[in-house]
């Protein structure tokens, strides 16, 4: 994914200020062998671009003065109420360094899994994305996770995934953690007996040996 951005030459919270109402984002570009490089992006155009999946996930090329350099976002810092971009950061790539990254992952094919199709369960997604290690050159926009062969009782874990080749995931704690739990739906109220085995007499049949109840006396002539 490409954008562009400006070369900034002024810094602190007046100048960024001032960039910000005519509608330039400040931003900054660190790493790799080059000194830290202040930038200014189009707001607009940068507002849009960070609603993109791949903006967030994968290299990108940002041109420059010209030239195009490869770099991955880093940090973008938002405004509390307003939808205004404050400030962003870059970090620049070396191809042949390995990095650290967190990926989306694309859930597919549950629908068609035993535990959701026949089991009544659904797919309960525990993490939507990973940490990888890899090089640029390796790097996934996402990774696509089969949920086609759950079962009930069941959960997917990390290495049940297939990642890319030149990918390996990144694990903080446990090494092998769930990404998709199967959850049982709870089944429907208990339907209500049937009718005839429901109806019950009125009363309840008098007792053997029970004396009949005394007749009324007939009211005179």
């Amino acid at each position: 994914m490409k954008f562009v951005a400006f070369e900034r030459a002024k810094q602190g919270t007046g100048a960024s200020r001032r960039l910000r109402n005519t509608g330039r984002t400040p931003g900054i570009v660190y790493g790799g062998a080059g000194e830290p490089l202040l930038i200014e992006l189009d707001h607009n155009a940068l507002w849009h671009a960070i609603k993109k999946e791949a903006f967030h996930a994968s290299v990108l090329d940002m041109e420059l003065a010209g030239k195009e350099h490869k770099v991955l976002l880093r940090d973008v810092q938002m405004h509390p109420y307003k939808q205004l971009i404050l400030h962003i950061d870059f970090q620049r790539v070396d191809a042949t360094t390995k990095l650290h990254m967190k990926v989306p992952l694309h859930f597919f094919g549950d629908e068609l899994s035993p535990a959701v199709k026949t089991d009544g369960c659904i797919a309960n997604h525990v993490v939507t994305e990973i940490e990888v290690l890899c090089l640029p050159t390796d790097l996934p926009e996402f990774i696509k996770v089969d949920l086609s062969g759950l079962k009930k009782g069941a959960s997917l874990h990390l290495n049940d995934i297939v990642l890319p080749k030149g990918v390996s995931a990144v694990t903080h704690g446990k090494n092998n953690p769930v990404i998709v739990s199967v959850v049982a739906i709870a089944g429907a109220a208990p339907e209500a007996p049937a009718a005839d085995a429901a109806a019950a007499p009125a009363a309840a049949p008098a007792a053997k040996g029970a004396k009949p109840a005394a007749k009324a006396p007939a009211a005179k002539k």
